[in-house]
């Protein structure tokens, strides 16, 4: 079971009832940052890259996945950890150029690329472009032609059926993302027959947020067969091969932690006996590139308490935050049924009687609804109320314009000192 008890005593800590982060009282860091405020750990960050390498063989390179938490500082500190960027739009691209990655450790992937976005990535000289489409391949070799250069790629693959799993399918179904298995050769072809164009690899992503290791690396598996395949077309051994995300964390009740030294283990394994042909592998280098796993557990959304509210026999804690800065925390990014993140009232750790509440937004919707029947100590007017597992897919993936509500700030802390790496918004900003 996951909730916030446990996530404050695997990844925080505590003091006289007060949530700490990065060994400082959040009560200090909102009073600087204010509130709503995304609060993030450094730690927790380097220590999750820090379990992640050292389950990998040396033959895997992790490319963090932008799209999870784009905050210029959280990119400079994996790229200084040796991280490559995985991007997917040229706003993305231009993120990752900025927090100092060489463009040559940057992946570019996306259904729907614009002419300027691939100019861009030509003329920055992207290590490698993604395609999706044989389209997309006449486009790219066109601005390649134009430039006078030579574009490495990867064919992103949407493989077969029988290779799905997680919480949400990218793959092995009919979409927009790739080239389907059985139009795959014909685009190899393509690809091979352009001057233009350097087919260095395959890219295959086919689901997110998996938690069972072996449903990984059964993916990982099916991934290698189609590798060695187009490897055979191409008839040389491929520079890489990009087996995606989808690492998961645990959000949810009953959740179990993705295991990571088993992962490591079989992955092993896999690249020992399923990677050990030399016409289809020698000197390839295996990408994973993960996002929520590496932020996710890392980040905290902090809000204060405004209102307490009953209606009709329920009791409604109204914040100053919701889902206009955390879209996945109400529910209404993916899920079919409203699942509650782990909630606590961070300055009223020790208390130990509970009453069932509502916690809600200060949006004029019925959607902004963070927590559904949440247990929690008595609330008052003023506390402060904290949101888990929020590093990843949270301000970025969330609607920060409706209503005109200012957007959050976010604060990295490191060693007992916290450091504003996005300031909160006023009114008076949005005008």
């Amino acid at each position: 079971m996951t909730d916030a008890a446990q996530v404050i005593a695997r990844w925080f800590g505590q003091a006289a009832g007060e949530l700490l982060v990065g060994g400082k009282r959040v009560s200090e860091i909102v009073a600087d940052a204010g509130t709503p405020a995304f609060v993030y750990d450094r730690h927790v960050l380097e220590r999750k890259w820090e379990m992640l390498r050292a389950a990998l063989p040396d033959r895997f390179d992790v490319s963090y996945s932008v799209k999870a938490n784009p905050n210029p500082t959280i990119l400079e500190l994996f790229v200084g950890l040796g991280a490559g960027l995985e991007v997917a739009s040229g706003g993305e691209m231009l993120r990752a150029l900025r927090a100092g990655c060489p463009a040559g450790r940057i992946s570019f992937a996306g259904p729907g690329k614009t002419e300027a976005e691939l100019e861009l990535a030509v003329e920055q000289g992207v290590g490698e472009i993604h395609v999706e489409s044989s389209r997309e391949v006449a486009r790219l070799a066109s601005v390649a032609r134009r430039r006078n250069v030579r574009v490495g790629v990867a064919v992103r693959v949407n493989p077969g059926a029988e290779m799905s799993g997680g919480a949400m399918r990218m793959g092995g179904k009919p979409a927009p993302f790739g080239i389907d298995e059985e139009r795959l050769e014909g685009v190899v072809g393509q690809l091979l027959a352009e001057p233009a164009i350097a087919l260095r690899g395959i890219h295959l992503y086919v689901g997110t947020q998996i938690l069972d290791y072996r449903t990984l690396i059964s993916q990982y598996r099916r991934g290698l067969e189609i590798a060695r395949r187009v490897a055979g077309w191409s008839g040389r051994p491929l520079q890489t091969v990009d087996l995606g995300g989808g690492l998961g964390v645990p959000y949810f009740a009953n959740d179990s932690e993705l295991d990571i030294a088993s992962f490591g283990r079989d992955v092993r394994q896999l690249v020992a006996t399923e990677a050990s042909d030399a016409a289809a592998f020698d000197g390839t280098r295996f990408v994973l590139e993960p996002g929520r796993y590496l932020v996710a557990e890392a980040g905290i959304y902090v809000a204060r308490v405004l209102d307490v509210k009953h209606s009709r026999g329920k009791k409604f804690i109204v914040l100053d935050g919701g889902m206009h800065h955390h879209l996945a925390a109400s529910g209404n990014l993916g899920q079919v049924i409203k699942r509650n993140f782990p909630i606590a009232v961070v300055n009223k750790l020790e208390r130990t009687e509970y009453e069932e509440v509502d916690v809600v937004g200060p949006l004029c919707t019925p959607l902004d609804v963070l927590g559904r029947g949440v247990s929690l100590p008595t609330v008052e007017a003023g506390d402060l109320v904290g949101v888990f597992q929020s590093g990843a897919y949270a301000l970025s993936a969330s609607p920060v314009r409706f209503l005109s509500r200012p957007a959050a700030a976010e604060v990295l802390v490191s060693g007992g000192a916290a450091r504003l790496i996005r300031q909160r918004e006023t009114d008076e900003d949005r005008l």
